[in-house]
């Protein structure tokens, strides 16, 4: 009788949290022959979404709840709880209820035929127009340089075995990017295509600083190719510069009274020179921070308080 494990990361999301463990456990309650536990991972919510946690849990033993001391961010906390999940399998989802429970089932099958990882990919989703396209291209330009085969519109949503979450624990990574240690595995995988349904409840506590940083992360830890660009393109524009420069003094000794060059092309090579230094400068210290990030060794979350963990989800 296998016994699953659903994780959800959650902060603020009092609006979601009844709905989605409902919605989870009539989900399970379709699969034959299998028990669960859900996990939820509270990250500081300010909201009443520890209360409600605390009424579900009181209610439902199979729910167990961790609280963060503070907001440790939404890429350290969900990954923590996933390294608490004992289960054979484990499966990770938002709470804003737009990874659907309906299809845990699917994803249960899928793992069951001997797939370790089963990802839940989101080829259409109802967001809008612009944000589409700009994630589009961003997972093109990183599939197309990572040294990993990434899936693209993979969020993490998915069941993984756990012989993959006893391999996550090893790498003991502080400040992981999910996505890109689930291609990096090599594990026997499978996809399954939804629809992203439109949040219902709530706002996304996504904003552009968070989706830079997760950008950032996944360009980082897996690709290079920005460190050599700034290697090849410094010595093609150093090249470029020294044919300008003795293309401008043979001008100048041929047409000595006739040529003048004046202040416009220094200038604006001395800027666009300048422009090109700072953004080189600022990818290498994307890659400083992550090392940095890596050499502090910090634990993923600090924890508050565990709710159910006291005693094992009846199997």
């Amino acid at each position: 009788m296998p016994f699953i494990s659903v994780v959800s990361g959650c902060y603020n999301e009092e609006d979601n949290v009844i709905e989605l463990h409902r919605q989870v456990r009539d989900a399970i309650a379709t699969i034959p022959d299998c028990t669960y536990e859900h996990i939820f991972i509270d990250n500081a919510s300010t909201d009443r979404t520890l209360e409600q946690l605390r009424a579900i849990a009181a209610e439902d033993r199979n729910v167990k709840v961790i609280v963060n001391t503070r907001n440790f961010g939404h890429i350290r906390s969900p990954y923590h709880a996933l390294l608490q999940a004992k289960g054979d399998a484990v499966i990770g989802m938002a709470s804003d209820l737009q990874d659907p429970p309906s299809l845990i089932p699917e994803l249960v099958a899928k793992w069951r035929e001997g797939f370790k990882v089963v990802m839940a990919v989101k080829p259409l989703s109802n967001e809008g127009w612009l944000m589409k396209r700009i994630r589009d291209t961003y997972y093109d330009i990183l599939g197309s340089v990572a040294n990993v085969a990434l899936v693209k519109n993979f969020t993490g949503f998915g069941i993984y075995d756990q012989e993959v979450i006893e391999t996550l624990r090893e790498i003991d990574d502080p400040y992981p990017y999910f996505r890109g240690l689930v291609a990096d595995l090599g594990f026997k995988a499978a996809t399954i295509d939804f629809k992203q349904p439109k949040r219902l409840h709530g706002i996304t506590h996504n904003n552009f600083f968070t989706l830079y940083d997760l950008a950032m992360l996944g360009l980082t830890s897996y690709s290079k190719a920005p460190l050599r660009l700034a290697t090849m393109l410094g010595f093609l524009m150093s090249i470029s510069s020294f044919l300008v420069a003795m293309g401008y003094l043979v001008t100048k000794l041929l047409f000595w009274y006739r040529f003048t060059y004046g202040q416009a092309p220094l200038l604006i090579g001395i800027f666009f020179l300048g422009s090109v230094q700072l953004l080189f400068i600022g990818i290498i210290g994307e890659y400083i921070g992550a090392i940095h990030t890596q050499v502090q060794k910090r634990p993923l979350v600090i924890e508050r308080e565990r709710i159910n963990f006291d005693d094992e989800a009846r199997r």
